[in-house]
């Protein structure tokens, strides 16, 4: 019986020729990621108790983009006790406010196909849209990897999902990855690997198809995965990565599920407060006073992300009464907003730019939401405090979506604002 793309990496990972849903086994660990948030300040004590070190540092990456820039006393002693980890156990891939983390492990081509990847955040499963295997695990199994290089894991079940036709001017795949979601509520994935493919999946590039994989822990999915192909080749060889297409799924490999979609018939939708699966079309809660708009997080940050706000603000002035905040997900990708003109467009629209890092998301940086105020975010959850107050609201759309409704002053089918060929 064929093998998943899935259960290909595990083998291989395990030693092993197959491996089937379900089964328990030990594998190795190609590389690491571990941040500022769960990292350095939960291992280092348990790595002391027990005297043991890192076991090879060079297949450890750390980022510190939780907390910064430092807030407060507090967040400032875990950015120190981070650098002094570095520092201790020699690990020389450590990015501080230089990127997210799931952004940064893409960008900066730490993630090949067919790898085993391990990271101490949920959305560690980004990873997987360079077709490797993103596992997100927390603290006490990340320690166990560092000092070990292996962990366990359950084989999962894979869904194949399959998207036909082509995104239609002003619809995303964060508008794709929302309705997916609303269709088969948070938990329609649990545990299991949801592989992408079609031809909708062909048409898009690295940051678009990153979003996929980066929401499929809000579906509660173990990960998502997209096998590598030419677009992965492509993106890889530009930075210095010379790799070959796959791995890929048997054509007799068997599927838990098979979801389809037609990309075609997809457009701009909205997650409603306080839950990411209450998911509608933009139009039909267009109205809807907005007194924040967030462009942030490794969901909806990057520079495809800000070039598409650019889209919308281009030429216009954010409404009064809204604040537009842009925090990057990564330097690079500010950088390459100064560079082509899309950072000009975005403060001369009236954006604030806030530093690059987590920010708002998690509740923790720059940006969190105070009592009453109601945000529509690119960020990727809105359960009722995630981005501040408990007594906030946050809706969910695509950075078109943010920037509409920044320069509208309420939620609006974004494509209002666009030029859509008929």
């Amino acid at each position: 019986m064929g093998q998943t793309v899935a259960q290909k990496i595990i083998a291989r990972a395990a030693h092993r020729d197959t491996v089937e849903p379900d089964e328990v086994l030990w594998v190795d660990v190609d590389i690491a990621m571990i941040h500022d948030s769960g990292g350095p300040r939960r291992i280092w004590p348990m790595l002391t108790e027990l005297g043991v070190r890192v076991l090879d540092p060079d297949r450890l990456v750390m980022v510190s983009d939780h907390y910064v820039p430092a807030q407060d006393v507090g967040a400032a002693e875990i950015l120190q006790t981070t650098r002094a980890f570095a520092k201790e156990f020699g690990v020389t891939r450590f990015h501080e406010a230089q990127g997210i983390a799931h952004t940064l492990m893409v960008e900066k081509a730490y993630l090949r196909p067919g790898m085993l990847y391990v990271g101490g955040d949920s959305h560690t499963c980004t990873g997987g849209v360079l077709g490797c295997l993103a596992l997100g695990m927390g603290s006490t199994d990340l320690f166990g990897v560092v000092a070990t290089g292996r962990t366990w894991l359950r084989v999962p079940h894979t869904i194949r999902v399959e998207i036909d036709g082509a995104l239609a001017v002003g619809v995303t795949a964060k508008d794709l990855i929302l309705t997916i979601i609303g269709d088969h509520g948070m938990s329609g994935g649990l545990y299991r690997v949801l592989e992408f493919g079609g031809p909708a999946i062909a048409g898009m590039g690295i940051q678009e198809r990153s979003v996929l994989t980066n929401m499929c822990a809000e579906i509660g999915a173990k990960t998502g995965i997209i096998p590598a192909d030419d677009v992965t080749v492509s993106y890889l060889a530009e930075r210095g990565v010379d790799v070959e297409p796959g791995p890929v799924s048997d054509q007799d490999a068997t599927y838990a599920e098979t979801w389809r979609y037609d990309a075609t018939a997809v457009e701009p939708v909205i997650a409603r407060p306080h839950r990411h699966d209450d998911v509608v079309p933009a139009s039909e809660i267009s109205g809807v006073p907005v007194g924040r708009a967030y462009i942030g997080a490794c969901t909806g940050a990057k520079h495809s992300d800000l070039v598409m706000a650019a889209e919308v603000l281009r030429g216009r002035s954010v409404a009064p009464g809204v604040l537009l905040q842009v925090a990057p997900a990564s330097r690079g990708a500010w950088e390459q907003a100064i560079g082509d003109g899309t950072a000009a467009t975005l403060m001369e629209a009236g954006a604030h730019i806030l530093s690059t890092g987590c920010g708002a998301c998690p509740g923790i940086g720059s940006g969190v939401l105070g009592p009453g105020e109601v945000c529509i975010s690119t960020t990727s959850r809105n359960a009722r405090g995630r981005m501040g107050s408990p007594d906030s609201q946050v809706y969910l759309g695509s950075a078109y979506s943010v920037a509409a409704a920044a320069v509208a002053g309420e939620i609006v089918d974004p494509r209002m604002l666009m030029v859509v060929p008929a």
